[in-house]
């Protein structure tokens, strides 16, 4: 591969290497029709249902709900009603009282709206005193939650290795973007990899970009204004010597088949699993607002791209488990990254 090959490959999406995979299908007209009626229903409905899923057997889009009235707009509007025992105000009691009580280093919390739930979770630092404060709270919130336990550590590890560079550091390029109106160009990361390193770099040591901003812990996002000519498409490495243009952002919806690409693991594909997801990292960091999924990702990997057909949804935070045994993998959801720089898609 030449230098030059080798560069667009990297900011395409963050360069793996030789791992080749199938190519993903794009978004279907109905997965796109359900992404619109999700974000429809969003808007429209606020707080009045307690959360939403597409059903994995039938397809539909489920929106649960405690009154006729709102399971009567959801019908209009064409989702499926749900009537459900706790309410969008009981489940936000319950993670508020996580978030006053529960913050210990290596748990998440956030709400399952297939169970009608709060789902916490524990990794494996979480023992003694700690695991029994955690498991205390959840006892007291009754059927409003659920305590499980992770394989591994909660982490947002960024290693060495042949991708983008921040000095030792090694993540991924998550998506090219740029500023309307302007002739800049820019990259979006994760803010815990721009926190590590200013000047960022390719395979070989040249400089491409330096960054503008950063944000990280609470949220997972970075901007990075390059500074090379090099080629820089609006696409994303599908790791089998192709690539996936990525034409606009959304947010995403629990029970959506999405993509991941990253620099370590390559093209990885699973399903949203939570929203609105608070992690505490095993470090003692927070992030709130997180995209939840069962894709599996490895150090390397963060600030890689989460996509759904040519959509935009995330960028790599971290997670618990890996690529061989499995694990939960947490995306800053792009459009507050977008919005936070005043960036597109394009």
């Amino acid at each position: 591969m030449t230098p030059t090959t080798r560069l667009s490959s990297i900011i395409a999406a963050a360069l793996l290497g030789a791992a080749v995979a199938p190519m993903p299908a794009l978004a279907s007209d109905t997965a796109t029709d359900t992404a619109q009626l999700a974000s429809t229903l969003s808007d429209q409905l606020g707080d009045r249902t307690a959360g939403a899923y597409q059903d994995a057997t039938t397809g539909k889009f489920i929106v649960n709900v405690t009154d006729a009235a709102t399971a009567r707009e959801v019908r209009e509007a064409g989702g499926t009603p749900r009537f459900v025992a706790r309410s969008a105000a009981v489940l936000q009691a319950a993670t508020d009282e996580l978030s006053r009580e529960a913050t210990i280093p290596g748990t998440t919390w956030s709400v399952d709206p297939v169970t009608n739930q709060v789902k916490v979770s524990a990794d494996s630092t979480v023992t003694g005193a700690k695991l029994a404060q955690i498991q205390g709270v959840v006892t007291k919130l009754g059927d409003a939650a659920r305590l499980e336990r992770l394989s591994g550590t909660l982490s947002t590890t960024i290693t060495g290795g042949d991708a983008i560079y921040g000095g030792p550091y090694r993540c991924s390029l998550g998506f090219n973007v740029n500023r309307p109106g302007t002739s800049e160009a820019f990259f979006l990361t994760a803010g815990h990899c721009a926190n590590a390193a200013a000047t960022w770099s390719a395979g070989g040591g040249q400089v491409i970009g330096s960054r503008v901003g950063s944000s990280f812990p609470d949220n997972d996002y970075a901007l990075i204004r390059y500074t090379s000519s090099i080629a820089r498409p609006g696409a994303v490495n599908l790791y089998n010597g192709t690539t996936r243009d990525i034409a606009n952002s959304g947010n995403a919806f629990v029970g959506q088949n999405v993509n991941r690409s990253g620099s370590t693991t390559g093209w990885r594909t699973g399903r949203v699993t939570a929203l609105n997801v608070t992690v505490n990292y095993s470090d003692g960091t927070t992030v709130r607002g997180m995209i939840g999924t069962n894709v599996c990702a490895e150090g390397g990997d963060s600030g890689g791209s989460l996509f759904s057909g040519n959509t935009a949804l995330g960028l790599t935070s971290g997670g618990s488990g890996n690529c061989s045994s499995g694990g939960q993998t947490f995306f800053q959801p792009v459009v507050e990254a977008l919005n936070a720089y005043n960036v597109r898609i394009y």
